[in-house]
């Protein structure tokens, strides 16, 4: 059973390291939510992901415009537009082949929009853990991923 990892980067100064901890984590994609995938920090930006990422042998899948954040009208009523669930269901087929890491910035989920993509997740009954801390990571549930989506 593959898990779904949602991580901010702003625990991260360096790509280099960002990259060992998700290969410690064995993510396979790491998918990338934010609405504007830019960054003060140029390690982060679009651009320099999709080329250092695979060099370390993850993929880099941008989905800013199925599951980015800031949406007009807010983010919940955006879960019920089919561009939401389109992505769900990317994720869940990425998520058949490899642990995924959704990121966004914010370092606690709670204060981010990844915290409503793990819920729909953990409603489904993919294992999604949140990664607060570089340290520390918490499973939201054991089940396994269904073969259906949204």
């Amino acid at each position: 059973m593959n898990i779904v990892y949602s991580i901010g980067y702003g625990n991260w100064k360096r790509l280099r390291e960002f990259v060992q901890y998700l290969k410690m984590l064995q993510v396979g994609v790491l998918v990338d939510i934010r609405r504007f995938p830019k960054s003060k920090n140029p390690d982060f930006i679009k651009e320099h992901l999709e080329i250092e990422l695979p060099k370390s042998g993850i993929k880099y899948e941008c989905m800013d415009q199925t599951l980015g954040g800031f949406r007009r009208g807010g983010y919940q009523n955006f879960m019920e537009t089919q561009e939401y669930k389109s992505g769900i269901n990317r994720l869940l087929e990425m998520l058949q082949e490899s642990n995924i890491a959704i990121m966004c910035v914010e370092r606690n989920s709670k204060y981010c929009h990844r915290r409503f993509i793990m819920q729909t997740l953990s409603d489904m009954g993919v294992n999604v853990v949140p990664v607060e801390k570089r340290t520390q990571t918490k499973s939201k549930t054991d089940a396994s991923c269904p073969r259906g989506g949204l």
